[in-house]
């Protein structure tokens, strides 16, 4: 079976936290006993399509952008891209201090900090 992320929650606004798509996927891993093929974030399945499509002649030149260490970053830092964290989603600032996670290039307060 195919899976397209492994996030544990998902926010619909900033005040509901659900499931997420992983759940989904370890309720499946347990019934089928099988390994899913994950194609998204942090899987490099979508960077060397892009590679690809778009001729990208060195990955230093993309940035991935997200909110999430344990995907967007991680995909950012596996697949040899620049990485920058925005601290207004999943992530909080107080994580960073963890030895254990992979740490960001750069971030910032919000998205919106781009174009200020």
């Amino acid at each position: 079976f195919i899976a397209t992320n492994l996030d544990e929650v998902t926010h619909l606004t900033d005040a509901q936290e659900w499931a997420g798509n992983g759940s989904m996927v370890g309720a499946m891993r347990g019934c089928t006993g099988k390994e899913p093929r994950l194609v998204g974030k942090p899987d490099p399945f979508m960077i060397k399509y892009l590679e690809e499509k778009y001729g990208i002649p060195s990955r230093k030149r993309i940035c991935m952008v997200g909110d999430r260490l344990n995907t967007d970053i991680r995909f950012g830092v596996e697949n040899g891209l620049q990485s920058c964290l925005v601290l207004s989603g999943v992530t909080k600032p107080e994580q960073l201090n963890d030895p254990n996670i992979t740490l960001p290039d750069v971030y910032a307060d919000d998205i919106n900090d781009f174009f200020s």
